[in-house]
């Protein structure tokens, strides 16, 4: 695997969809567009035909880390919080191929202005 943070799988304990949307409405405005968009790619990639079960324990774990408010780099810190949470998301989203299609890209870039507009 492509720069994944050791064991990523293991957070996956530290996913659930309400929790997730309510760390992105949290963070939309502090995070950026992109690791928004990220995180929003592995979600909707969860519901592909083609997300094997070892894929589906990256993205949990990746999501998990994002959750996770005391993880490698603790979310509260100024400027650094995040960067190793969109790392993980990056990481894997490098990794699942084609399982992230122009579905998947439509559904994540439509939510995306949603939260944060235009």
């Amino acid at each position: 695997m492509t720069n994944l943070p050791a064991n990523i799988e293991k957070y996956e304990s530290h996913y659930s969809e309400s929790s997730l949307w309510e760390k992105i409405k949290k963070i939309a405005g502090k995070v950026g567009r992109e690791v928004v968009y990220h995180a929003l790619l592995l979600y909707y990639a969860l519901d592909s035909p083609s997300m094997t079960l070892k894929d589906r324990a990256m993205v949990l774990g990746a999501l998990g880390y994002l959750i996770l408010p005391a993880d490698l780099i603790p979310d509260f810190l100024p400027v650094v919080g995040y960067t190793d949470d969109a790392a993980a998301l990056y990481a894997v989203l490098k990794n699942l191929g084609k399982v992230v299609d122009d579905m998947v890209k439509a559904k994540a870039r439509a939510k995306t202005v949603e939260l944060l507009g235009e």
